[in-house]
């Protein structure tokens, strides 16, 4: 077999990546390649003769001695110290991690030992700050988990605070209105029913701005989660046609709503609370012409519309519009016509919905606001638009009607304004004082409130007195609640039930009392 001229078999271990020492039986170095002057700073002939415990950190060296012996007596290819730590020394002291695999060679003379020597300082390095890394993630983890965990107390400490908060301010503001109602039935003074009609607009524009601030709230708490369904546009847009009519009229503009036969998947109630803000804002800022509503369908969905002829806005201000309390062309501190709100709400269900929301708009021309809604995921006939409401026939007021509410002053307003309409009321705390006076006597309305003393509702108070009357007594429900429960109450309702919620408008209460009395039609 040809061996290696020596020079060749030099210049291979020079040429290779580790460290290289040759070691007789006494430790002493008996050669060394380039690398091991590189990585431990001695030259290569001060190498040479040393002994290799030089190149030990102290505390290893005289347990080093044994095992080197152990080694030389029976030795074999492996790992030096393998499953521990290493550490060599350089030349001034310096400790640094390394790998060693030991090799016996066979001599004519004394054994040899080749230690190839790795330098792991940049991996054990690399290595220390993905341990690192890995520790700092696993603590902004737990620090991110607990961030949760408040923000959800949080949440869920501000939700109660809405409810509370909500019922609250809600209460109040349903005795003034009712109280305001009544005066304005007694009082025969042009001069006193101006004032009352003064003081109504500004109760309604105080209801109007509890309602905002709770949605903002409600939508930023979480409190308000969408249930998605495939539903008709044209229901939703004949309910917002019902509903700015009379103000569109009012102001001489035309509302023109256009004849859909599209299907969307979305939550219609927050679909339809979008919209009607965005039709409340165009009312708003049109003097003269038309609001219009329409829905097309495209590739991507259902796009919704809503134009107008107004005043437009500005391409630099169409960026600031959805900020709260923002109005176009109103400056600080000047009088405001309502509270910039709106368009804020608008785009909080949007991104709740997680659709579509544009907005095109010139000064003098008008704007367009549309959003894109998933269509429909299941084919189907489109519903009728809701019917409106049978008009109530015009004649005195009359009729036997129990009224139930826990807060003494809305109770008393209540009681109070009712009476002076014409009707006789018996009014009543709790569940239980509702059902013993349904038993002594028939009542012809029930007006109850939904959230009542004892955790009853209510819905309650409703399957109690119809119960105890041994009839489908008609019901008008009252309530500050807005939650999704409420929601499918209201979708849920039939000709017996209404609802309407707190504040109270008092004209909109008689109305639906007064509807309520109509008898159903014979099928």
């Amino acid at each position: 077999m040809r061996s290696l001229p020596p020079s060749l078999a030099r210049s291979t271990l020079d040429a290779a990546p580790d460290a290289m020492l040759i070691v007789d039986r006494s430790g002493a170095i008996v050669f060394a390649n380039r690398r091991s002057t590189a990585i431990f700073g001695y030259e290569h002939d001060e190498l040479v003769g040393l002994p290799i415990d030089q190149l030990l950190p102290e505390r290893y060296r005289a347990p080093h001695r044994g095992h080197r012996s152990a080694y030389f007596e029976n030795g074999r290819p492996r790992p030096m110290g393998a499953g521990f730590d290493l550490f060599a020394r350089r030349r001034h002291g310096e400790e640094f991690p390394v790998e060693i695999s030991l090799s016996p060679v066979e001599t004519a003379g004394d054994p040899l030992v080749v230690a190839a020597i790795r330098d792991v300082t940049d991996r054990k390095r690399v290595e220390a700050e993905l341990i690192e890394a890995r520790n700092s993630a696993r603590e902004s983890q737990q620090v991110a988990e607990q961030a949760r965990n408040l923000a959800d107390r949080a949440n869920q400490a501000k939700s109660r605070f809405l409810a509370t908060a909500s019922h609250d301010l809600r209460q109040p503001l349903q005795t003034l209105s009712m109280l305001n109602r009544t005066l304005g039935s007694l009082v025969k003074d042009p001069a006193a029913r101006e004032v009352l009609e003064q003081e109504q607009k500004t109760l309604a524009a105080m209801s109007r701005l509890l309602h905002a601030l709770l949605d903002i709230s409600k939508l930023e708490s979480g409190a308000v989660r969408p249930e998605p369904t495939d539903f008709a546009v044209a229901s939703v847009l004949e309910e917002l046609r019902q509903e700015f009519l009379d103000l569109a009229s009012d102001k001489g503009l035309t509302l023109q709503v256009e004849p859909s036969t599209d299907r969307a998947h979305s939550d219609p109630n927050l679909v339809e609370e979008l919209l009607r803000n965005l039709v409340s804002n165009a009312i708003k800022y049109t003097r003269s012409g038309w609001v219009r509503l329409r829905s097309l369908r495209e590739a991507a969905g259902v796009r919704i519309e809503v134009l107008d002829s107004g005043i437009g806005i500005a391409s630099d201000q169409i960026g600031l519009i959805f900020d709260e309390f923002y109005q176009v062309g109103v400056p600080v501190n000047t009088t405001r016509n309502g509270y910039g709100l709106g368009l804020s709400i608008v785009q909080r269900i949007a991104r709740l919905l997680d659709i579509g929301l544009d907005v095109r708009s010139e000064p003098g021309r008008g704007s367009m606001f549309s959003v894109v809604l998933p269509p429909a995921r299941t084919a189907g006939d489109i519903p009728s638009p809701t019917a409106c409401e049978p008009s109530a026939p015009v004649s005195a007021r009359s009729g036997r009607v129990l009224l139930v509410e826990d807060e003494p002053s809305v109770r008393q307003a209540t009681q109070l304004l009712l009476t002076v309409e014409g009707y006789e009321v018996e009014a009543a705390g709790s569940l239980t004082e509702a059902v013993e006076i349904a038993r002594r006597q028939p009542f012809d309305l029930l007006v109850t409130d939904f959230h009542l003393p004892g955790g009853a509702t209510g819905q309650d108070v409703i399957e109690a007195v119809r119960t105890a009357q041994g009839q489908p007594t008609p019901a008008l429900l009252v309530t500050g609640d807005t939650s999704p429960f409420i929601e499918s109450l209201t979708q849920g309702a039939g000709r017996g039930l209404r609802i309407i919620s707190k504040p109270v408008d008092a004209d909109e209460m008689l109305r639906l009392l007064e509807v309520l009395r109509v008898p159903a039609p014979a099928l």
